[in-house]
């Protein structure tokens, strides 16, 4: 007699194994993850995600391999975990390592995993946010691990630009590895758990002869300071989480989708006499023009990116009445504010952003000009300082400009000027559109007649103050309408926000083309 099994008992049966599957990868190697001073996967997701709203995807998923006895290995997942959740309650995607299995090694089934739901977000039009905690390429699965990779950078370049993409780096982040995250939007790495290398130390040793450790070649300090790989540099996952959160709240969820608006305080002042204090009048003297940038913009709304890299400039997210804007800023405190290779390539890869999805660009100036030297000349700063050029000059969401002491040379043409199609560019009574600094001009122009003069000195003066009287003001720039309006610096921000609201219905459309040719 056959002996049919009841619904209820089926159901019970499959909750064992999903419970079993759910715990696999854990016990002693959950321990030494967080000996490590680091979560395990499903704690990362637990924290990321908003209460109860992550939905797993291909659970049950292993791999196919037999080289090598893998055939007698089981890998649940196969090392990811993929799915989709909300944070904050807006949808995002997600992949995330699990170094408990196979110490997160990228194989064919976990590429796949992968694949599915970077293409799910594409579809979908949402964020997607990848979790790195890999050992990886699973040298076992071979040319399927390499074919794995080339499947994820595919889709890593091409939804560039359509939906956001995050890269959280917790742990090693080695070889191919490290390509996806570069091709992805942000980076944050952990300090101390954080590596990202092409090639570790021990590769170093052999071929090089260098002797350098995991955190010397490739941590978080070096790839947030010295190489600008890193985007942001947290001190712990916590903080990371809370930086992720951060992030997604001023992006659109798609280049189709507005961003968040987050209603300003009623109490922020307008009028901010503050500012008045805070740039000195004499333009050779130093400040930090964060203070200029958290006095004009909604409180505590400013978010800023690389912030240990190329720090002469200054870029970063911030509210405007509760609208997101992207800022570029010379800083002052650093190398005077003077434009170099590494400044250009900050800026101008988040001044692409934010036109990819359509978030207005704001820019503060004052610059001197570009960096001298020959190390910048043999660097190529011809060809990195034309990206920043490049990078204003195709961005077609609204651009305001607002100078507030030095505009000199070409890196006033750089910082957005009226030439490269910002909408609106004011100055505050302090700037100075030139070709380059009183001092300077004086020099080449009277150099003969100041050689010959019986009082040197004198005569620099007087040509200095006559070139400060006709090109040392605003009133220069602006009798030839090249800037909109000379404004009080108290008013700035009343002003920016008359300017963002004008502006809220832009649209420009450039020559077709297939694709630009930007100066790599």
């Amino acid at each position: 007699m056959i002996q049919l099994t009841s619904m209820r008992e089926i159901v019970e049966k499959f909750e064992v194994l999903d419970q079993q599957y759910e715990l696999a990868g854990q016990g002693d190697k959950v321990e030494s993850q967080h000996k490590k001073g680091k979560l395990h996967v499903r704690e990362r997701i637990q924290a990321l995600f908003d209460a109860d709203t992550f939905v797993e995807l291909d659970k049950f998923v292993e791999h196919h391999c037999s080289n090598f006895g893998m055939e007698k290995k089981s890998g649940v997942g196969d090392g990811v975990i993929t799915g989709y959740g909300k944070i904050d309650g807006r949808l995002v995607y997600v992949y995330a390592d699990d170094f408990t299995v196979f110490g997160g090694t990228l194989g064919e089934m976990n590429s796949k995993k992968i694949c599915k739901v970077l293409d799910m977000a594409l579809d979908a039009g949402c964020p997607v946010i990848g979790l790195h905690d890999s050992g990886g390429g699973r040298i076992q699965e071979g040319v399927d691990a390499k074919h794995g990779y080339g499947e994820i950078f595919y889709r890593n370049s091409i939804m560039s630009g359509v939906v956001p993409q995050i890269s959280a780096i917790i742990g090693p982040c080695a070889g191919g590895a490290v390509y996806s995250p570069a091709l992805t939007d942000f980076i944050i790495m952990v300090n101390h758990i954080s590596h990202m290398f092409v090639t570790g130390p021990k590769v170093c040793k052999s071929a090089l002869n260098e002797d350098v450790t995991e955190e010397q070649l490739g941590g978080a300090v070096s790839q947030s300071s010295t190489s600008g790989v890193a985007h942001l540099m947290a001190q712990d996952e916590a903080e990371c989480f809370a930086m992720i959160h951060r992030l997604l709240s001023y992006l659109p969820a798609s280049n189709k989708a507005g961003a968040p608006v987050v209603k300003a305080a009623a109490d922020k002042k307008q009028v901010l006499d503050e500012l008045l204090d805070i740039v000195p009048a004499d333009k050779n003297l130093a400040y930090d023009i964060k203070d200029v940038i958290k006095c004009i913009f909604d409180d505590d709304s400013f978010f800023e990116i690389q912030p240990l890299y190329a720090m002469n400039i200054v870029i970063g997210f911030a509210r405007l009445n509760g609208e997101s804007v992207g800022i570029i800023a010379n800083q002052p405190k650093f190398m005077a504010g003077c434009i170099d290779i590494n400044a250009s390539t900050k800026a101008a890869r988040f001044i692409r952003f934010c036109d990819a999805f359509n978030i207005p660009i704001v820019s503060l100036v004052d610059v001197p000009g570009y960096l001298p030297g020959v190390t910048q000349e043999h660097g190529g700063i011809i060809r990195h300082g034309a990206k920043l050029l490049y990078a204003y000059s195709e961005a077609t969401v609204p651009k305001i400009t607002m100078v507030l002491r030095k505009a000199y040379g070409g890196a006033q043409n750089a910082m957005c000027s009226k030439e490269l199609r910002a909408d609106v560019l004011f100055l505050w009574p302090t700037a100075e559109i030139a070709v380059m600094g009183a001092e300077a001009a004086v020099r080449i122009i009277f150099r003969k007649d100041i050689a010959k003069a019986e009082d040197p000195e004198q005569l620099r003066a007087e040509k200095i103050a006559e070139y400060n009287e006709k090109f040392s003001t605003p009133l220069a720039a602006a009798r030839r309408g090249y800037a909109d309006r000379i404004i009080k610096p108290q008013d700035s921000r009343i002003e920016l926000i008359k300017a963002l609201d004008a502006l809220k219905n832009k649209s420009q459309k450039l020559p077709w083309k297939k694709h630009d040719n930007i100066p790599l």
